[in-house]
C-alpha cells in the first residue's frame, strides 16, 4: 500500500507541474495586453511601458512563470491587474462558497442515485425499473444550468418558498445560508444524481449475477440483504470512480450554477475574471480548480485500492 500511495503522490506532483505549464502557457498566448486594458486605449506608450513593468509583464516569459510558481509554492497568488488587490484572499473567500456548494450536491446525488440505481436494477424487468431508468435518462438529458432555471422558477417565483439567489455567510444567519445553497445544490445534485444512478444500476447487476449472491439468497436471505452484506462492497468499486469524475464535474458546473444563482463563489470569480481580461486572476483561479480536481483524482485513487486490495500492487 505505502509503494502504490508513493507512485500516486509522484504521479499527482507531475500532474500539478505540467499542468501550471499549461495554464501558464495558455494565458501567455491569449491576446490583448494587460497594460493596455488597464490604462484604456487613449493611454500613452510610455504610460503602457509603465504598466508593464509595474506588473512584470515586459519580464521573459520563463522569468514570469518561475515568478508565478514560486509564488503559488507560499500561497502568492500575486495582485489583480484590475483592481491591485491581493488574488488570494479573493480565492479563499470564493472558495468556501463552492465547496459548500459542490459537498452539498454531491450529497445529493447520492442521496438521489444509491437507491434510484439498485431499485431500478433490483426491478430491471418489470415495469417499474424501467419507468426508473427513464427518469434516469431525462435526468443525464438535463443540463444543470437549465435544471436550476426550472428550480427557481417553481421554487422562488411560483411558490415563494426559497430565494432565488444571493449567499449570506453561515456565522451571519445559518437559516438564511442553507436556504439560498439548497436550489443551486439541487440543480447539481439533481443532475450527477441522475448521471450517477446509471452507474450504480450497471453495478447493482453485475453483482446480482455473482455466484455468492446466489449462494446467499439460496440460504435465505432477501435480495435487498443480500446485496448489502456480500455486494454491497463490490458494487461500490466502479461507482467510486465515476463518483470521482463527477465531483471534477461537479466542481466545473459550479462555474455556471453560481452564475445563475448569483453565487459569489470560486466560478463567479473567474467570469468576472474573464470579463475584465483580469489574466493573473483567471490563472489563479484555473489552477486552483485544476489542483482540486487532481486532488480528487488522487483520493479516488486511494479509495479504490481501500475497496480493492488487488490494485495495491499495481503500478
Amino acid at each position: 500500500m505505502g509503494l502504490y500511495l508513493l507512485v500516486r503522490a509522484a504521479v499527482l506532483v507531475v500532474s500539478t507541474a505540467v499542468a501550471s505549464v499549461v495554464v501558464f502557457a495558455v494565458m501567455a498566448v491569449l491576446p490583448g495586453d494587460p497594460a493596455e486594458v488597464a490604462l484604456g486605449v487613449n493611454a500613452t506608450a510610455e504610460a503602457v511601458a509603465a504598466k508593464r513593468a509595474e506588473f512584470g509583464t515586459d519580464r521573459p516569459l520563463v522569468t514570469q512563470f518561475l515568478d508565478w510558481v514560486a509564488g503559488l509554492s507560499t500561497g502568492d497568488f500575486g495582485v489583480s491587474y484590475v483592481t491591485s488587490d491581493r488574488i488570494g484572499p479573493q480565492i479563499v473567500d470564493r472558495l468556501g462558497v463552492t465547496l459548500w456548494l459542490v459537498l452539498f450536491g454531491m450529497l445529493m446525488a447520492i442521496i438521489v442515485a444509491v437507491p434510484l440505481g439498485t431499485a431500478a436494477a433490483v426491478r430491471h424487468r418489470s415495469i417499474g425499473g424501467l419507468l426508473l431508468s427513464g427518469i434516469s435518462q431525462v435526468g443525464v438529458a438535463v443540463p444543470a444550468f437549465l435544471a436550476g432555471i426550472l428550480l427557481v422558477f417553481l421554487f422562488a417565483v411560483t411558490w415563494q418558498a426559497l430565494p432565488s439567489g444571493g449567499y449570506t455567510p453561515i456565522r451571519e444567519d445559518p437559516t438564511a445560508w442553507f436556504q439560498q445553497l439548497l436550489l443551486p445544490s439541487l440543480s447539481l445534485g439533481l443532475v450527477q444524481g441522475a448521471v450517477l444512478s446509471r452507474y450504480v444500476r450497471s453495478a447493482v447487476l453485475d453483482v446480482m449475477r455473482e455466484d455468492y449472491i446466489r449462494t446467499a439468497r439460496a440460504k435465505g436471505l432477501g435480495l435487498y440483504r443480500a446485496l448489502w452484506k456480500h455486494g454491497a462492497r463490490n458494487a461500490a468499486i466502479p461507482v467510486v470512480t465515476v463518483l470521482g469524475l463527477q465531483l471534477a464535474t461537479l466542481l466545473i458546473g459550479a462555474v455556471v450554477v453560481e452564475r445563475v444563482f448569483t453565487l459569489p463563489g470560486l466560478g463567479s470569480l473567474l467570469l468576472d475574471g474573464v470579463a475584465n481580461r483580469d489574466l493573473l486572476l483567471v490563472q489563479g483561479t484555473v489552477m486552483v480548480l485544476v489542483v482540486a480536481v487532481l486532488g480528487i483524482n488522487f483520493l479516488v485513487d486511494v479509495l479504490y485500492a481501500l475497496l480493492d486490495p488487488r490494485l495495491r500492487g499495481v503500478r
